[in-house]
């Protein structure tokens, strides 16, 4: 997302939040593509749409979720690790009403314990065209949800709403996520003035694969030489000669002070948890009170901003 956006919000004064107002000002347009009248879209119903999973080697149908979060979500981007997409199409004509994007947690959660870390998967992207119906973002967040556990072994569902676009989480709501508080999320954002299109980004993006291929370049090294340091996302500190880490450490805290940055408020986070069958369900749960003694019932959020 360009900078132009968030500057955009900073002065954002009404009350509803940021992403509703995008579907305000999209919706002439989006009626005219999809061709829909008005009183049509007055009409449309959940059985209207279909709903569906794209596998990541269907690339035509990637690149429309691409376009379809860069236009109608408010961040306006794919995050850096996506690994699940689901659509709703409009049976009619095909078009796409909504799309949810799953991706890998930044870091994982122990709700359930340290064992079943690895069960956690993040709701990271979400949004629903403007002449939806009101529940078809609810709906397509459980189909999801219930795909991905139908299929995967994954039973934990994490997602976040940010203050500062005015969310809520009123969509986690009406699924009966539980809510864990406001207390999540990166505290500070940065941007780099040389390269506008990246939008505003979080400290962990100044230690993405990535980034660690500049600062690798900026230091003299050649892409084999790096690449034999790095394991899957991050280097492999142990068994890089003496010197070396604290060079592209010191590349690191070059770059990140070159950024400019902003103090951003904790997001509000929820969770799903759901088994393959009730008693599964049941027994997750049961974890969940385990070890989340302070967070059970804790009532969800009315206030909207910062």
């Amino acid at each position: 997302m360009k900078q132009e956006v968030y500057d955009r919000f900073k002065d954002y004064k009404k009350q509803h939040c940021w992403q509703y107002e995008i579907r305000q000002q999209n919706l002439k347009q989006d009626l005219e593509e999809a061709g829909l009248t008005s009183d049509e879209r007055e009409s449309l119903r959940i059985e209207d749409f279909e709903f569906c999973y794209v596998d990541k080697s269907d690339k035509e149908t990637c690149e429309s979720i691409k376009r379809f979060i860069e236009r109608h979500e408010w961040l306006g981007k794919l995050p850096a690790r996506p690994t699940q997409r689901f659509i709703a199409r409009l049976k009619k004509n095909g078009t796409i009403a909504g799309a949810i994007v799953m991706a890998t947690p930044n870091s994982f959660s122990h709700i359930l314990g340290r064992e079943n870390r690895d069960k956690e998967k993040l709701i990271s992207r979400g949004a629903c065209i403007s002449w939806a119906p009101k529940n078809l973002g609810s709906w397509l967040i459980m189909k999801s949800i219930k795909w991905m556990v139908k299929n995967t072994d994954y039973r934990i569902f994490s997602a976040y709403s940010d203050p500062e676009a005015k969310e809520l989480g009123t969509i986690y709501q009406a699924c009966n996520f539980h809510y864990l508080g406001q207390k999540s999320g990166t505290l500070k954002q940065y941007f780099d003035p040389s390269r506008p299109h990246l939008g505003w980004f979080s400290d962990r993006d100044f230690r993405k694969r990535s980034k660690y291929k500049l600062y690798a370049q900026n230091i003299g090294l050649t892409m084999e030489e790096w690449n034999g340091y790095m394991k899957k996302y991050s280097p492999n500190w142990e068994i890089m000669p003496e010197g070396l880490k604290e060079k592209i450490k010191l590349e690191e805290k070059k770059y990140r002070d070159s950024c400019q940055s902003r103090e951003m408020p904790p997001k509000h986070k929820y969770v799903y948890i759901l088994g393959e069958s009730k008693k599964e369900t049941k027994e997750l749960k049961k974890l969940f009170d385990k070890f989340n003694p302070g967070v059970v019932g804790l009532e969800y959020p009315s206030e909207r901003g910062k």
